[in-house]
């Protein structure tokens, strides 16, 4: 239980109707989840309105109800609290109710384009093989040391996230690694949070169906390192063109990472092959199970928080050496035939890129690689035809295939990608909108030592059509059509 006034602290009130000398018990944006003494909070979405459900709220057993604006008919025994901004309202009263958990532990918040799952999966792997009680919270799985949560959205709603920051700080953590996405920083769901750390990966095109213009994706992202407080540490990489731009209003210190420029840590790669990296980073020769130049960029992210976080840097590096790839991010997997599987999350023209050039680097020359490929639904139509462009420059079939259509006609969505589709690379493109029979295809076309890329669904184990999430795991399904066809 809270004292209304108590969670209200910090919130921009315009007009209070009512006491706010009660007590809360409950916090919720959900009218259907209201009870006995719940503060409601009218949350206008884009899809629906909250302001349309106070009464619903209110019917269910709300007591307060929070809004930008107040109802025209209102109930005698309702306390209303009118806002300027229902979000930031939001984000503050859930910080609140949870007593600041944020400021409890060490909140490391990882953004950018790609890396952020896997630099925060490392860094969450290293600090546990150091003994330390720590928090996940990603876009695969949210975790508190052993426990695994499953998670619905890259950065949670504020009552979810203040929520699962109060049970780390409960169960005794002391760090907790997180991923930051751009939709989180523009609604508002970070608010009110302290992170002690702040780190970027990368920026590319990406979510332009939200966002609209580049430059806005952009101003979002840079938006997280404007609110870092002073004592707030970031890591930028400055060899992304747009690493310094987004550290330029901050005003916690700034370290910088890089392979190609001079940085204030530094790596280089050694050896890249399947079987992992050899790198130097600042000046020690470190080995790795992971594959490519995006993850030495990765790697070298999660050394450079964990110096500034521990002191055992020789310590550090040891165990970098020991962890695995993150499910989902350059899984490999070699059958008994010898057709070598990489499943891989890449959904972006950058993601895509990386992986692909990665794979042309470690190749010999002898062997074909197949991509197969396609594109998310009711999302941003302008990297269909890069997509496909960038799987025929470096492959030697590709084949266009559904991801998770959502409400989309799969066929409509492989149109769009092959318009990038060049003349001089039509004959070796193909299309087929079922996923599981574009998989045998591929497996069904290779030979001993082809390399079959699976691009785009990586950890997840379901594919979404018309709202309804249907078994769908990459690698799985290539495990299985592999062992039929070897019979």
């Amino acid at each position: 239980m809270k004292k209304l006034r108590d969670i209200l602290y910090n919130v921009s009130i315009t007009e209070v109707i009512g006491s706010t000398d009660i007590e809360i018990n409950h916090i919720t944006f959900d009218s259907r989840k209201a009870q006995n003494n719940s503060l409601f909070i009218a949350i206008k979405g884009s899809v629906s309105d909250g302001h349309d459900f106070i009464e619903k709220a209110i019917q269910n057993g709300a007591s307060v109800v929070v809004c930008e604006k107040l109802p025209a008919k209102r109930t005698e025994s309702i306390n209303y609290i009118a806002v300027k901004d229902a979000n930031d309202a939001l984000a503050m009263i859930a910080n609140n109710f949870y007593d600041e958990p944020s400021k409890k532990l060490k909140l490391v918040g990882i953004t950018g384009t790609n890396g952020k799952t896997t630099t925060t999966t490392l860094l969450f792997e290293l600090f546990r093989r150091m003994d330390y009680s720590v928090g996940l919270i990603s876009t695969v799985v949210n975790k508190i040391n052993n426990k695994e949560i499953p998670t619905q959205h890259t950065t949670p709603d504020p009552l979810v996230l203040n929520q699962l920051l109060n049970e780390m700080v409960e169960q005794g953590c002391t760090h907790c690694f997180m991923e930051v996405s751009s939709h989180a920083i523009h609604q508002k769901r970070i608010g009110g949070l302290y992170f002690a750390v702040g780190g970027f990966t990368n920026i590319t095109h990406e979510h332009l169906d939200y966002h609209n213009t580049f430059k806005e994706y952009i101003h979002v992202k840079k938006k997280f390192f404007d609110d870092l407080p002073k004592s707030a540490r970031v890591f930028t990489n400055i060899d992304d063109k747009n690493g310094t731009v987004m550290v330029q209003n901050t005003r916690a210190k700034v370290h910088t990472y890089a392979l190609k420029s001079m940085a204030e840590y530094k790596a280089k790669v050694l050896e890249n092959q399947f079987t992992g990296l050899v790198l130097q980073v600042q000046g020690t020769e470190l080995y790795t199970r992971l594959i490519g130049d995006f993850n030495a960029y990765n790697i070298l992210l999660v050394y450079a928080i964990a110096e500034v976080l521990t002191e055992n840097t020789i310590e550090v590096l040891r165990i970098i050496s020991t962890l695995e790839s993150v499910e989902g991010r350059f899984e490999y997997h070699r059958s008994e035939t010898g057709i070598v599987v990489i499943v891989d999350y890449a959904h972006t023209p950058d993601a895509l890129e990386n992986v692909l050039s990665t794979i042309s680097n470690i190749r010999t020359g002898n062997e074909r690689v197949f991509t197969l490929v396609g594109c998310g639904g009711d999302r941003d139509k302008t990297k269909r035809p890069t997509m496909a462009a960038i799987a025929c420059e470096y492959s030697d079939t590709v084949i266009l295939t559904s991801d998770n259509p959502r409400t989309e006609d799969p066929e409509v969505i492989i149109e769009d990608m092959m318009a990038g589709v060049s003349g001089v690379h039509y004959k070796k493109t193909t299309s087929n909108s079922n996923r599981r029979e574009a998989i045998k295809q591929a497996i069904s076309n290779a030979e001993s030592n082809d390399i079959i890329l699976i691009a785009g669904k990586g950890h997840e184990t379901y594919q979404e059509i018309n709202g309804v999430k249907h078994d769908f795991d990459d690698l799985e399904i290539a495990k299985e059509i592999l062992l039929k066809l070897s019979k």
